[in-house]
């Protein structure tokens, strides 16, 4: 990283610092940590001030993917204004962001959230250049360690008998760990519920109600991604995706629960 450009305030930090996943140190809230396996900047909070990343070493603060032409030049900066850090798609690939975000150069700016963010570059023959981004919080402190601490956990979600046996056969591709699971549909669903047996018949409306009541009782409870107007246009399975994501995430549904369906 010698080359970079010569900024107030900017520090380097070599190519065998730390990942930022694992935090940062002591730092004046605000400052942000931007790193590559070139090499990367700590640089404090001041409004106006910028940190590029790109493939051209000599003019960026973060060489990334220096040796495939498919990263720009100058893929991205992070820029200071009004207080936050904003980060830009400057290049010519998207920027692939956490929860499945896409930023494109044609986007506006996004904030950089207090703590880790890792961005992709997707390069040439499925290479993935990684620049990871830590802006340090109002402490400005890495968490104290607590090996005999709790571990936090995420509490499962409550299920009535029905919704649960509707959601595990819903989710039987991802419970069973398939390469590229996808939900039941619901006709599927309710076949195979009424031949479980027990007189009860099941019916694609029952089985689309149930699972459609559990997702606005959870996107109430502030799960995110449950909703038509959050996802938009065409939906397709992308509720119930996001829903039995959610249920996984949160041990509310587990592979053994696949005992309910008759499976091994």
């Amino acid at each position: 990283m010698t080359d970079i450009p010569q900024v107030e305030g900017l520090e380097p930090l070599p190519p065998d610092h730390a990942s930022l996943a694992f935090g940062v140190a002591d730092a004046v809230p605000g400052t942000i940590y931007a790193l590559s396996v070139s090499g990367g900047v700590r640089f404090r909070p001041k409004e106006d001030r910028v940190v590029l990343f790109g493939r051209n070493r000599p003019e960026v603060h973060v060489c990334v993917g220096e040796d495939d032409r498919r990263v720009s030049r100058a893929h991205g900066r992070v820029a200071r204004v009004g207080g936050h850090w904003w980060l830009a798609n400057t290049g010519h690939l998207p920027l692939q962001l956490p929860g499945s975000r896409t930023l494109f150069p044609e986007d506006e700016p996004v904030p950089v959230l207090t703590g880790y963010t890792p961005v992709f570059i997707s390069g040439t023959a499925r290479r993935r250049h990684l620049v990871e981004l830590y802006v340090s919080g109002d402490d400005g402190r890495l968490p104290p360690p607590a090996p005999g601490a709790a571990t936090l956990k995420d509490r499962p979600w409550r299920l009535d008998a029905d919704e649960r046996l509707a959601l595990v056969c819903l989710a039987q591709r991802y419970l069973l760990h398939e390469a590229y699971p996808q939900p039941v549909s619901w006709k599927q669903v309710a076949v195979e519920l009424s031949g479980l047996g027990g007189g009860e018949a099941w019916r694609p409306k029952k089985v689309e109600h149930l699972v459609a009541n559990v997702r606005r009782r959870l996107s109430g409870a502030g799960v995110p991604g449950l909703t038509r107007e959050e996802v938009g246009e065409p939906v397709g399975n992308m509720l119930n995706h996001n829903l039995i994501t959610e249920l996984l995430h949160t041990r509310t549904l587990v592979p053994p629960d696949l005992r309910v369906l008759g499976e091994d």
